[in-house]
């Protein structure tokens, strides 16, 4: 597709507990941002829940509707299927025991492509009201914010969801692009540097997004009129406002003990889920740090929870009882829920301020969680010293999805990145004198890691890194292209730990008389978020581009 005939740039922030989308019109560039979802009007983001029928094959209802109810006197003792949230977490790089667990037969990428297609139809049924005559196959791009750390594969398989889910109708389409979340806050913060600078050029600032399930950093600099680089290599952790919730529910465990928790949690979905949006409501979303401000919260667990009286047992249920099942949650208890999380956000930000010598000039703190007050005041506290301007922008929680269609509107807008993984391809040479031994194939060659682009390079946006390769056989008719990634800088061989085979394809080489005065010219552009490349015969001039097919889970 030319992009020429894009009208319509869309951006959507998939997050691990509220999901939101924008627009833009090319022509009239105004930035919409969505405030109009199932059962909520007025609202930035609605929640990443969906609620299906009792075979998890078809959806119920999905956003702030699949979110657990309360439930009332006469239905106690029904146990409704339960919500399904918390899946995108399926895709970053963290241990099985901390993924969220889904209904058996229900897989996180069945999950995604249902949200993202219920999403769709919102986006395609509002875009269309606003602009009738616009082709939402052939006039639209659609740019999805991912998180830092997420590999090229997660990135992979959410290009396979979105398309399954109906947003594209080509898998390998340009028209789908991604930027990191990190980056479209610091496009979208970019825009209000000039608050604090009578001149942004050349200054440098940290952008600290606090979503639901993860936190991403980067730091970026503005190095020219509207035009950012980036400094250090993107950080990120799994330290968002969800693990707040995890440390209740740990809380909790104290006081009703474990098996009840984990029976609540398998047997009663609903209610455990609705008592942990209690705790957000009343606890979490009004807790601002301040000891003198806060007053202890009676938390009704026979009102919030009355299945849970069935659970609890042994001297758990006789304090309880003397106390009418009420838990107090001191200021000290949501402190300590805090803390935690927070220590690990702070330790994040003193990583990316440590990583390099140049001065940071002012920090913004973007995503729903930055929206705490306690975290604001901890952070500005560790850091008002080293950086004099730390603030949150107007609408921290859009400022994703906003910097998302700007970046669609103009990918320009990005002068360079850094690398995160070091990338490169399978080579075989002569065994020499000094390799080992046991690596000598029985043709005398070794098959070794070739580094087309280190990890921590900076790289211009639609640079590109070449490198020719000659035939190992006079024979040969055609040259295996092979991709391979690592997060280590330094790399030998392809089968070392850490190394990711990425994806291949062939380049045909037919015409043997020039025997092994053949050659390919192998070339990575890294451009987009998305790694192209492109082989081209050097005899035949015949040219191979591929996005690569990954293999999936």
């Amino acid at each position: 597709m030319d992009y020429d005939d894009t009208r319509i740039v869309i951006g959507i922030d998939f997050g691990t507990t509220y999901s939101g989308f924008a627009y833009a019109n090319k022509v009239n560039p105004e930035i919409i941002t969505n405030d109009t979802w199932p059962e909520q009007i007025g609202v930035l983001k609605t929640n990443t829940v969906l609620q299906y029928d009792e075979d998890f094959h078809l959806v119920d209802s999905w956003g702030s509707p699949a979110l657990a109810k309360r439930q009332k006197k006469k239905d106690r003792g029904k146990n409704p299927p339960k919500p399904v949230e918390l899946f995108k977490l399926h895709l970053g790089n963290i241990p099985e025991d901390k993924k969220p667990i889904l209904p058996p037969g229900l897989s996180y990428k069945k999950a995604i492509t249902d949200y993202l297609r219920e999403m769709g139809k919102l986006i395609k049924e509002t875009v269309t009201m606003r602009w009738p005559n616009v082709d939402f196959m052939t006039q639209i791009k659609i740019v999805i914010t991912v998180p830092a750390e997420f590999s090229e594969k997660s990135k992979s398989v959410m290009r396979e969801c979105t398309y399954n889910a109906g947003l594209i109708n080509d898998l390998h389409t340009k028209r789908l692009q991604f930027t990191t979340e990190p980056e479209a806050a610091a496009i979208y913060c970019m825009r209000t540097l000039s608050e604090h600078f009578d001149n942004p050029v050349g200054t440098s600032f940290l952008i600290v997004d606090c979503g639901g399930g993860t936190v991403d950093l980067t730091r970026r600099k503005v190095v020219s009129r509207n035009k950012l680089g980036e400094t250090t290599e993107r950080t990120g952790g799994f330290c968002g406002g969800a693990y707040v919730d995890q440390e209740f529910i740990k809380f909790l465990e104290t006081k009703v003990g474990e098996n009840a928790i984990d029976l609540l949690r398998r047997k009663n979905y609903n209610q455990f889920q609705y008592m942990i949006q209690e705790f957000c409501r009343h606890v979490k979303l009004l807790f601002n740090g301040e000891k003198t401000s806060y007053k202890p919260y009676d938390f009704d667990l026979d009102d919030v929870c009355p299945a849970i009286k069935q659970l609890v047992t042994g001297s758990y249920k006789d304090k309880l009882d003397d106390a009418d099942w009420s838990i107090e949650l001191s200021y000290r208890d949501v402190k300590e829920m805090f803390d935690p999380v927070i220590n690990k956000i702070i330790n994040l930000i003193k990583e990316q301020l440590n990583s390099t010598k140049d001065r940071c000039a002012a920090m913004f703190l973007v995503g729903g969680f930055s929206e705490s007050k306690y975290l604001q005041t901890r952070v500005k506290q560790e850091f008002r010293q080293r950086v004099p301007n730390i603030s949150v922008p107007k609408q921290p929680m859009a400022a994703i999805v906003r910097g998302a269609v700007d970046y669609g509107l103009n990918t320009k807008v990005i002068k360079s990145r850094v690398l995160k993984y070091t990338y490169g391809t399978k080579t075989s040479p002569l065994w020499q004198s000094g390799d080992p031994k046991h690596r000598k194939e029985k043709d005398g060659r070794i098959y070794k890691f070739y580094t087309l682009a280190e990890k921590g390079r900076h790289v211009d946006v639609d640079e590109e890194v070449s490198h020719s390769f000659s035939v190992a056989r006079a024979d040969q008719r055609s040259m295996d292209m092979d991709i391979y990634v690592s997060r280590n800088s330094s790399v030998k061989y392809c089968d070392e730990e850490g190394v990711e085979l990425l994806g291949n394809f062939s380049v045909q080489m037919q015409d043997t008389h020039l025997g092994i005065n053949r050659s390919v010219l192998y070339t990575l552009r890294f451009g987009e978020m998305e790694i192209r490349a492109t082989a081209k015969n050097k005899q035949s001039n015949e040219e191979y581009h591929t996005s690569f097919r990954l293999e999936f889970d």
